[in-house]
């Protein structure tokens, strides 16, 4: 009886783990979300005539005046893809 559930008792902590470690990656692998004033925001379709594999570098206003800076990577269907975006305080230089 006790190595029935000492087996249960592993089997269920694998289980968690595994579920943590998908779900973990399933995260890490969709991105950054767009927010309004990226390029891709709403589903935006944004063709590129540049070359697959160029960077794109995109900065706007966000929320609450914090400048967000993203970076899009040219597929080679000629579309955007978000792969970093950061915030950071908006500075008035004179």
């Amino acid at each position: 009886m006790k190595h029935s559930t000492t087996s249960a008792m592993i089997v269920i902590a694998a289980t968690l783990v595994i579920g943590c470690s998908t779900q973990e990656a399933a995260i890490t692998r969709s991105g950054p979300t767009p927010l309004p004033g990226s390029l891709t925001y709403g589903g935006k379709v944004v063709h590129s005539r540049y070359k697959p594999g160029t960077i794109v570098k995109n900065t706007f206003l966000g929320q609450f005046g914090y400048r967000v800076f993203e970076r899009y990577v040219v597929q080679p269907d000629g579309t955007l893809r978000l792969t970093y975006q950061t915030t950071g305080p908006d500075f008035l230089w004179d």
